[in-house]
């Protein structure tokens, strides 16, 4: 399971003025940065496919599309402007998930929500555990999950009532790896073209997920190099 909530695009006029700084191109960029809401982008690009939260306050014109695309095709040292268009977003993942995510190091920031601070806060539930796919049986997967969950909560309520160090760490040494853990992470469209390609056929459903939500960003041809 994974939720990508409340992104934010960001950065496409410097981006494309300093594409353009190179060859001393200014004149033939065709761009317009105005503010725009969602019907008024729909008005103007007749584009149905773009989610409301990701409208851009940028339509992007034909010179500086065909560059974008050109640059991006060229690699990564030529397609520096990607650089400059910087992704916010809420995803909530489980923490196998987060393992794999957390080799991109460069070009990313996150702030995460805090087990070891935190874990005690609420009590465990099957919902905060991405266990989509556990067979649910009479011994099953499933079933021992659930005792994982019922033995959390027995030592939560241990440590609440003794503040015992002991049974904090039952808890964090118990905690499976398909905890949901919730980060609030900036990236840029470069990151992005680095994950998309090595990430699109994972074996983990997240990927999977992870890469349609790219394909859903505003322009994101320029990432993926598709359509």
């Amino acid at each position: 399971m994974i939720k990508l909530e409340n992104a934010q695009v960001l950065g496409w006029e410097a981006a494309i003025r300093g594409m353009r700084n190179p060859m001393n191109s200014w004149e033939k960029s065709d761009s317009s940065f105005i503010d725009l809401d969602l019907q008024e982008y729909h008005d103007i690009l007749g584009n149905d496919g773009i989610a409301p939260e990701y409208a851009p306050s940028v339509i992007v014109g034909p010179n500086d599309h065909k560059l974008m695309i050109n640059l991006a095709k060229a690699g990564s040292v030529d397609a520096k402007y990607r650089r400059m268009i910087v992704v916010t977003v809420d995803i909530t993942a489980p923490l196998y998930w987060w393992k794999e995510f957390d080799t991109y190091k460069v070009g990313t920031v996150a702030n995460s929500c805090s087990t070891m601070h935190k874990i005690h806060a609420k009590e465990f539930t099957l919902e905060d555990f991405s266990c989509e796919h556990l067979i649910y049986a009479p011994g099953s997967a499933k079933s021992c999950m659930q005792h994982v969950i019922d033995t959390l909560n027995m030592y939560r309520q241990f440590y609440l009532e003794s503040k015992d160090k002991l049974f904090w760490w039952q808890m964090i040494q118990l905690l499976p790896s398909s905890y949901n853990q919730r980060r609030t992470v900036m990236l840029n469209y470069e990151v992005l073209a680095g994950i998309y390609p090595k990430r699109k056929e994972h074996k983990l459903d997240e990927w999977h997920d992870f890469c349609d939500w790219i394909k859903s960003l505003p322009y994101s041809e320029i990432i993926t190099l598709e359509g």
